[in-house]
């Protein structure tokens, strides 16, 4: 017997039958001798509208209140989840946030965990009961509802799965796994069986939909063993199961790159003609800081003279016209001669611990890359990974040719 949090994305409670899908997942794993606590998000497409809703009535909208009104999709589904699981005999019942508790902290819409009070839970789930908890939400120091942010049903799950002590935390959502790449773009992507939590946490934040950030984050604190699969194509106790996310001493065998992720979040903005003297990017970055625009990739040329420099870094698309913005204010007092933007990039970076003990790696990027005729225009890395920035329409070429190049083509 163990005990395991299972979680259902939105997709995969998206209706009536799939939601009684859901609860025929959950009775097998029950059946099978297993406490069961499961974590639900909001039906599809449900928080979106809500948010809308919000936005509508008031785009200035108190965030105490939008949080009272979008943590409500979730309510609803485990309610609905719970219903589905009496009508086939399975002793359940549903839980708010709030009647756990989840403690959050005070930032609402984007609050953090601080603690779970798992006393009841237990108990319920000793007694042979799935708990269906919402999934997203917690309650404030306050004593208001606050919501985790978008994708905090991860978070949800990870934590409480964490707080329980579970065997492990199985995430069901629209696909059965994580691929070396998207198989949308590269139709020889595979599904791994393992990856590490440090792999996922950069896979994540480099643009792969699969997991969410904060979720991984967690996971590789509190050393959760998580399970990528389908709702979809899939049963408990199916030969092909998903991909397993685990510490790296749980890995025998380390490939030099795991996995090659994108972001299309990306624009790229050059200052030209800026004085090289000691502070002039703290000058550039400290206004862009205080105004919330997040900064990634950075590279700095200097003259040949050392009186001046180009340099170039990167934003999210929706955070451009607001860096510019911020940037052509504060023109005078950074003295650069010119700004150029271009929203028309794409960020491509491989994965994989293996990077740690082989050397080649980049150089073996670089090469695909220019045998395809891709330029290059700016370079990061990491102990584990390696980000170059192009031009958004060679993404599916390098994809393509990234992917080949380091043997992770499916035979």
């Amino acid at each position: 017997m163990a005990r395991i949090v299972l979680k259902f994305g939105g997709t995969s409670v998206g209706d009536i039958e799939r939601i009684r899908n859901v609860a025929r997942k959950v009775e097998a794993e029950v059946r099978a001798g297993h406490q069961v606590a499961v974590v639900v998000s909001a039906m599809a497409g449900v928080t979106n509208q809500l948010v809308s809703y919000c936005r509508e009535i008031s785009p200035l909208h108190d965030a105490r209140e939008y949080d009272a009104v979008v943590s409500s999709g979730e309510n609803v589904t485990s309610g609905l989840l719970a219903l589905a699981l009496q009508e086939i005999g399975i002793p359940a019942r549903s839980w708010h946030g709030w009647q756990i508790p989840i403690r959050t902290d005070g930032v609402h819409a984007k609050a953090r965990i601080v603690e779970i009070d798992t006393t009841e839970l237990d108990r319920r789930l000793s007694s042979g009961e799935v708990a269906v908890i919402a999934g997203f939400q917690g309650i404030s120091p306050q004593g208001r509802i606050a919501t985790l942010g978008r994708g905090g049903s991860d978070t949800s799950a990870v934590a409480l799965a964490a707080a329980l002590d579970a065997d492990r935390c199985d995430i069901y959502t629209d696909v059965d796994g994580v691929y070396t790449t998207d198989p949308r773009i590269v139709a020889k992507a595979r599904k791994l069986s393992r990856i590490t939590y440090e792999e996922m946490l950069e896979m994540a934040s480099l643009g792969a939909k699969v997991l969410q950030t904060r979720s991984v984050e967690m996971a590789m604190k509190h050393r959760v063993r998580v399970q990528v699969l389908s709702s979809f194509e899939q049963a408990p106790g199916s030969a092909l199961p998903g991909t397993l996310v685990v510490d790296e001493d749980e890995i025998v065998e380390q490939e030099l790159v795991s996995g090659i992720a994108y972001s299309r979040d990306e624009a790229k903005i050059t200052l030209i003609g800026v004085a090289d003297r000691p502070g002039v990017a703290a000058h550039i970055f400290g206004p862009l800081a205080d105004a919330a625009v997040n900064v990634d990739m950075i590279v700095q040329n200097v003259s040949e003279d050392g009186t001046a420099t180009d340099l170039t870094f990167t934003v999210t698309k929706s955070d451009l016209d607001r860096a510019k913005q911020v940037l052509e204010l504060a023109r005078e007092d950074l003295g650069y001669r010119r700004m150029t933007t271009d929203p028309n990039v794409v960020k491509v970076s491989v994965i994989g611990v293996g990077m740690r003990s082989h050397a080649g790696v980049a150089q073996r990027m670089f090469a695909a890359l220019a045998e395809k005729g891709i330029n290059i225009q700016v370079i990061s890395t990491s102990e584990i990974k390696v980000s170059v920035l192009i031009a958004e329409e060679y993404t599916e070429l390098a994809l393509r040719a990234l992917h080949t190049a380091y043997g992770l083509d499916a035979a």
